[in-house]
């Protein structure tokens, strides 16, 4: 019987290794830098599709200042957006989560306002994190805290499936009997103030509840996804390519009201093939980090993980994460 901490544990594997293919949108391009990304690789410059150069960031004051030393590649074209990453190792949004889980392992329990602060204190720590891009949410979260707005009270309408990365850090962590819907709902209100984010959060947590309970995932899918998915359209779209599916009718990219029916596609059409789904996920570029929080703790929590995986993950080999 798997368990939460699987699904967890499926959300980290799946980040490390779609992560040199982030926000590829020319898949050609991802094969001919990276081949098959069916193992840890490091990112690389050029990133030939990097739009960071359009991306701004300014902090109001050192209360705002999450950028520091990567503040200068701010601007500059073909930056790989985890340039400084090793191979294995989690981006940003996955980083908390580790901490995220480690944080309520401790204490027993959710306190968001305990939470908050500890994500302002890791992310304002000089070399906490080494990621070049930070998504909109966490800019819109620390020029709020820089205006000095009470820290739950900085997060913004953001509608990214990034909004979704610590979930199955959050159901792992919270003790027997918690109230988990509270939780999640208090949680992504720090960062996510978006109702589509909400609901799909709300639903990957009710999958990840039933399948660790014994309930096959398309089953569980169709039973808990339906506002999002459609098995009917599944079934006919499964004997075609991928990029036809995710890049022809879903869009590879970040928003949630497409990222989301994409991963649970994937999720549903990989049933039974933890590494075959990841695989796929990581190839198809785009938001590929972020959907991996959704197909990896999907497919982790009806299948396992070979052991394979844990292996050059760096959160797992350096000690850090506690399962």
């Amino acid at each position: 019987m798997t368990t939460l901490n699987d699904a967890y544990l499926g959300s980290l594997i799946a980040d490390a290794l779609a992560m040199p293919g982030h926000w590829y949108y020319d898949r050609e391009a991802l094969k001919r830098d990276y081949g098959v990304l069916d193992h840890y690789q490091a990112p690389r410059n050029p990133h030939p599709g990097s739009i960071l150069w359009r991306s701004e960031y300014h902090a109001l004051n050192p209360r705002g200042d999450i950028l520091r030393d990567q503040a200068v590649f701010w601007g500059q074209r073909e930056i790989h957006y985890h340039q400084f990453l090793q191979a294995g190792e989690n981006t940003v949004n996955f980083r908390l989560a580790s901490q995220l889980h480690e944080q309520i392992r401790s204490h027993g329990d959710y306190d968001p306002e305990r939470w908050a602060r500890h994500y302002i204190e890791c992310m304002l720590t000089p070399g906490w994190h080494r990621d070049t891009y930070l998504e909109e949410y966490h800019r819109g979260f620390f020029t709020r805290y820089a205006q000095g707005k009470a820290v739950t009270k900085c997060g913004i309408a953001d509608e990214h499936i990034g909004g979704l990365a610590q979930i199955p850090a959050l159901l792992a962590a919270l003790p027997e009997g918690a109230d988990w819907r509270s939780a999640t709902r208090a949680h992504l209100a720090l960062t996510h103030r978006h109702s589509n984010v909400q609901r799909a959060a709300d639903c990957l947590a009710r999958l990840l509840k039933s399948i660790t309970a014994g309930t096959p995932l398309r089953e569980a899918i169709s039973r808990e996804g339906g506002d999002w998915f459609s098995g009917r359209k599944a079934g006919r779209w499964e004997t075609r390519p991928d990029d036809e599916i995710i890049g022809g009718i879903l869009s590879p990219a970040c928003y949630i009201d497409q990222a989301f029916p994409a991963a649970l596609y994937l999720a549903w059409k990989y049933h039974d093939q933890f590494d075959a789904g990841i695989i796929a996920n990581a190839m198809l570029g785009g938001d590929n980090c972020h959907r991996g929080a959704v197909v990896g703790s999907i497919l982790a929590a009806a299948n396992g993980i070979d052991d394979r995986w844990t292996t050059g993950l760096k959160v797992f080999s350096e000690g850090s994460i506690a399962i």
